[in-house]
């Protein structure tokens, strides 16, 4: 046993490694877990693995919702959605001192409940917002901080790939996922919102007001984003009101979408094109890094190293609500170093067992628990906090995806002041964190509204 343990940390160690040298991260996992488990119990195990575990992880129905929403996001990028939200968001808010970068975190919030990734969101809306805000000259480390800053809120903001493959792996109910994402969600664009309000009046030179619109301008613009907040609306509200299950909201959503770009002229037979061939190279990818991660659990569970981690946790004497904060530390460490996707992956088949552990197990009751709700509560709870810690890595050095999307997009500001810029909306989400922690009823409360 004691081998066997020492043979799945040594397998950690490499994992690690070979991700630093940037080996993709799906043949890092299914490289270690084949040498691993062939190490442990023979060439014939492994290979029997390799037999049936593709089939029986890719015929999970839940999975079908991932290519679904990952071609609504592309086509959503393809067809004009960001600039009739930043628009609409721009006449609303523009006016104001540091206005055009309030309405580029509107606009990202918009575009993300539509979409689904960060990557997405930070990519399509930088294209949009960047040059609006060059044109009324904000400083650099703030028009390019608020993009990036506004991508992550696609991650959380429903629906959300990453937050479906969270729901899976912990089995945890989509839809449930989803309410409780929704008013962590809107907490985020409001302490962005307010961000930008108290660095502009800081510094005013960094955020100069926009362009006031008239009364016709301000009409277009609002009347013009009304199919993008009706998409929303049959999407996410056919999913919390129990119309649709996941996957046949997200169909409507891309019929809905592909309606929208055709008939505005922005959708051709080329660009829908491009969408499936994305969508196709995109889900194989997330796919082929969920085999490799279920490969690795099997890994681990056969050398005991979750069980001996949990076990070590439990008895170190650390209140839970300290292993907690300790967990999501190591999540946001992790973010620095892999994209958002392959972390939840690699990291929550360990935390999870550690925190049911120290929740007293799968049946305590509320009031017996280590963290004072039972194991349903606490898979969602934990589930939104991992994914917030999951958005910070898309904004940290030396990995921050978003920052490099921007940074390749705004050539004239050196990525040193893209992350300057991002510091007040770091600290902003550290505060939204300690809300979360301090008060779990934020996350669960939607959830047990619409469910009861």
């Amino acid at each position: 046993m004691q081998d066997a343990l020492m043979i799945g940390f040594a397998g950690l160690a490499v994992l690690v490694l070979l991700i630093a040298i940037r080996v993709p991260i799906a043949y890092a996992m299914i490289l270690v877990a084949g040498v691993g488990v062939t190490i442990l119990n023979g060439p014939a195990i492994f290979l029997s693995q390799l037999k049936t575990l593709a089939y029986g992880q890719f015929s999970i129905y839940d999975l079908s919702v991932v290519p679904m929403f990952v071609l609504m996001g592309n086509i959503s990028t393809r067809a004009g959605l960001s600039k009739d939200l930043f628009r609409a968001a721009n006449a609303w808010l523009g006016w104001m001192r540091g206005g055009v970068a309030m309405s580029a975190i509107a606009a990202c919030a918009g575009f993300g409940a539509v979409c689904g990734s960060s990557l997405a969101t930070a990519s399509t809306m930088g294209q949009v917002a960047l040059p609006e805000l060059k044109r009324f000259k904000y400083s650099g480390s703030l028009a390019t901080g608020t993009v990036a800053a506004g991508g992550v809120l696609g991650i959380l903001i429903p629906p959300s790939v990453v937050l479906v493959i969270y729901a899976i792996i912990v089995e945890a109910n989509i839809v449930t996922m989803f309410m409780a994402a929704f008013i962590p969600g809107i907490i985020a664009v409001i302490l962005f919102l307010l961000t930008i309000a108290i660095y502009v009046r800081l510094w005013p030179e960094a955020g100069p007001p926009g362009d006031a619109v008239n009364l016709r301008e301000f009409r277009d613009a609002s009347i013009n984003v009304i199919p993008v907040l009706v998409i929303f609306g049959l999407v996410i509200g056919g999913i919390y009101f129990g119309y649709f299950n996941p996957t046949p909201a997200a169909a409507v959503g891309v019929f809905f979408v592909s309606l929208y770009g055709i008939v505005r002229g922005d959708i051709r037979w080329k660009d829908m094109r491009g969408a499936l061939l994305d969508t196709a190279k995109t889900a194989g990818m997330i796919y082929l890094i969920l085999l490799g991660a279920e490969m690795l659990k099997i890994f681990m569970s056969r050398g005991g190293v979750p069980q001996a981690v949990a076990e070590w946790m439990v008895s170190s004497g650390l209140a839970p609500m300290t292993i907690l904060v300790l967990l999501l530390v190591a999540l946001i460490i992790l973010g620095c170093l892999m994209d958002s996707l392959s972390m939840i992956l690699l990291a929550i088949p360990f935390f999870w067992p550690v925190l049911v552990e120290l929740n007293g197990g799968d049946y305590v009751s509320a009031a017996q628990a280590g963290f004072g709700m039972g194991t349903e509560d606490l898979k969602i709870w934990f589930g939104i906090l991992a994914l917030i810690v999951v958005e910070l890595g898309l904004i940290t050095p030396p990995v921050g995806m978003n920052v490099f999307i921007i940074s390749a997009q705004a050539t004239d500001v050196p990525m040193s002041e893209t992350f300057k810029g991002i510091i007040p909306f770091f600290l902003a989400e550290i505060v939204r964190i300690t809300l979360l922690i301090a008060f779990p009823i934020i996350v669960l409360w939607m959830p047990r509204f619409l469910s009861g």
